[in-house]
């Protein structure tokens, strides 16, 4: 049997990049400023092999870097083809600390594989489709005036959107505040673009009670809405919950974001917990455990829809029948980009990318088929460590 290129090492490198008019109000929040400035994190992966090959990844999950340390000797001296193996010995690995860093690692080996193979990862995965369907999915409201703080202003951007391209458009309301004034928002959005676009509602897990989530959620019915996702303020962890609301709203619910890899997913879906799936590489085990669930899935009769973007959850997508739309995260009409500059060829996630088709192309370069600006990266490194 031939072997593959083996794992040398991994190196690690944290980065900031600013997002214009956005300003930190605490526990991971943002609001929009006028003129304000705000910093994110990123991390760049890089996994070495002894054929000069590496394995590139940048996401925002700076909590999964850290867990690289314990995956690095796991996985440095393996052969990097052979992703069903780490896979299964990094998930085991980090059983006790929620899966961290295990999507980063699967990610950066399938980089590796597409390379190898000279050819994009959708296509060793027997991708059938290089144009996603795609929502503009917004930032959480503003308090302040001038961003996303009135249902006039979501209205607007939405109708912003549909101009634009746009099929679809999801709503993550306010963090906080009076119900009521979410459905006033939802109802006013659906009455200015119901029937042109379709509608979701990410609640991110904010309602405190299943009145609150039913009150909510018979406005959505009401407004025709394509999906309700993580409405709880349990997390998003609890089937029997969502089970219960489900017998009680109409409109689909979308779950399964806030639980890890593929056997939680099965769990929650065969408990009646959800209608849609909800599938992240960085969270499930990288594109392999993406694909996984995927399958399960569709062994199911259930859509599966990848959160969040960049070019490994594109890949994924495309090799995907049962899934609907790609995620453009996160957006808003007067801030951002939320997604970091570092790309040279062409390739980015922001809300001006999406075509006249209103879809977003998937990548067609080997493994990732998306190229670095280093030189951005290193100008910007906060901090890094080197794993041999």
């Amino acid at each position: 049997m031939t072997k593959g290129p083996v794992i040398t090492g991994i190196d690690v490198h944290e980065f900031k990049f600013e997002v214009r008019n956005m300003e930190r109000t605490g526990r991971g929040a943002a609001q929009y400023v006028a003129g304000g400035k705000s910093h994110i994190t990123n991390v760049a992966l890089v996994v070495h092999t002894d054929v000069g090959i590496t394995g590139e990844y940048i996401n925002s999950r700076i909590t999964d870097a850290d867990a690289i340390r314990l995956l690095a000797d796991i996985v440095i001296g393996q052969d990097a083809l052979e992703r069903e193996y780490l896979y299964a010995e990094t998930k085991r690995a980090t059983q006790q600390v929620g899966r961290l860093g295990v999507g980063l690692i699967d990610i950066a080996l399938w980089d590796i594989a597409g390379k190898f193979h000279g050819a994009p990862i959708f296509q060793l995965l027997g991708g059938h489709r290089r144009r996603l369907p795609t929502y503009a999915s917004t930032w959480n409201g503003d308090e302040s005036p001038g961003g996303l703080s009135t249902a006039k202003d979501y209205a607007d951007f939405a109708e912003q959107c549909l101009d634009m391209g746009y099929p679809a458009y999801k709503i993550h309301p306010w963090r906080n505040g009076p119900v009521q004034r979410d459905i006033e928002m939802a109802l006013e959005v659906a009455k200015r673009v119901g029937g042109k676009m379709d509608l979701m509602w990410d609640a991110a897990c904010k309602y405190e009670t299943l009145a609150d989530a039913v009150k909510v959620g018979h406005a959505l019915d009401e407004a025709g809405y394509y999906w309700y996702e993580d409405p709880y303020k349990d997390t998003g962890m609890s089937a029997f919950g969502h089970k219960k609301l489900r017998q009680l709203v109409k409109t689909p619910l979308l779950m399964t974001e806030f639980v890890r890899m593929l056997e939680p997913h099965v769990d929650f879906a065969i408990a009646e917990g959800t209608d849609f799936l909800r599938a992240d590489p960085d969270f499930d085990g990288g594109i392999t455990g993406t694909m996984k669930i995927a399958h399960a899935g569709e062994g199911l009769g259930l859509d599966v829809e990848v959160h969040a973007s960049n070019a490994a959850r594109r890949h994924a997508m495309a090799a995907m029948r049962n899934s609907n739309y790609y995620e453009m995260a996160l957006v808003h009409p007067n801030a951002g980009p939320y997604n970091p500059p570092v790309f040279l060829n062409g390739y980015s996630e922001t809300l001006e990318d999406i075509g006249s088709d209103g879809c977003v192309a998937v990548p067609e370069g080997p493994g990732l088929g998306v190229e670095h600006d280093w030189d951005f990266i290193m100008k910007n490194r906060t901090d890094g460590v080197e794993y041999r």
